[in-house]
């Protein structure tokens, strides 16, 4: 009797500890934090003279609990430039060596450059590289996410008021299309940029400007705002980013709300 009890205990033990290995975890997929590699022209990258994008503003403000990222936006870069000046074999190596410590992230977001005559690039190639690019980036392996072009800040004016000339559309059709074919999540910045400069009008988009006459780059203030803009389209679209996402409330507040938001004592890159 006393033996027999003693099997069925040994027997319960044996299966407990066989079935709490194989219940799943209630913990996320991977318990290392995101690191995020940004990708894309003028419109990403690091403020400069000569551009700035959302990715500073975005890897400044708005990653939490151990994320991190770097900015490999490059001025003037199309998708074959990018590739063909070791751009992106460099995005691809930073990559793969997080893995150890990180979950990699890569976000691609090209276009600007794309469009224009003198890249003599046509809207099945550029659709084929972004393509391409989500390929290279599973291989890592890490998660591709394609991001549209941020919007230009040109108005035209309407019956409705001023509104944003829309003269990305055909490549930020052509990143949808790519992202579709290739299963690959996206965000539309284009969309969101463009929704929000309409609401709030030139006078105080243009406050967001590199400098007076540069309707297309940021400056560190313009930076933090659509930075914190494509955290918000993270949370909503990509999925496992956001304990480590995390827009600035007042920020994604004002942008829900279409209302004008401009950082005060904003100075330097980490402002």
């Amino acid at each position: 009797m006393l033996s027999s009890l003693l099997s069925f205990i040994l027997l319960a033990i044996s299966y407990q500890a066989t079935t709490s290995s194989a219940l799943p975890s209630h913990r996320p997929l991977s318990s290392k934090p995101a690191a995020f590699f940004l990708a894309g022209d003028s419109t990403t990258a690091t403020q400069s003279s000569g551009g700035g994008g959302w990715g500073d503003g975005f890897i400044n403000t708005t990653l939490h609990n151990g994320a991190t990222g770097k900015n490999f936006g490059h001025n003037g870069a199309t998708t074959v430039s990018f590739r063909a000046g070791g751009d992106w074999s460099w995005v691809l190596g930073n990559a793969s060596a997080s893995l150890p410590s990180y979950n990699p992230y890569v976000t691609i977001q090209f276009g600007h450059n794309d469009q224009k005559p003198a890249a003599n690039i046509s809207i099945a190639e550029f659709t084929a590289n972004l393509v391409q690019f989500v390929k290279d980036v599973r291989n890592v392996p890490a998660t591709p996410i394609l991001v549209t072009s941020l919007s230009r800040r040109n108005y035209e004016n309407t019956t409705d008021g001023p509104r944003i000339v829309e003269n990305l559309a055909d490549v930020t059709a052509a990143a949808i299309n790519a992202a579709q074919q290739a299963g690959c999540t996206y965000i539309n910045l284009n969309q969101a940029s463009e929704n929000y400069l309409n609401e709030i009008g030139p006078d105080d988009a243009y406050t967001y400007n590199l400098n007076p006459t540069d309707y297309t780059h940021l400056n560190d203030e313009g930076s933090i705002v659509f930075g914190n803009l494509v955290a918000v389209l993270m949370n909503q679209n990509v999925t496992g980013v956001g304990e480590y996402v995390s827009p600035e409330e007042e920020i994604a507040e004002a942008i829900s709300e279409g209302v004008y938001y401009f950082p005060e004592g904003c100075e330097g890159e980490f402002c």
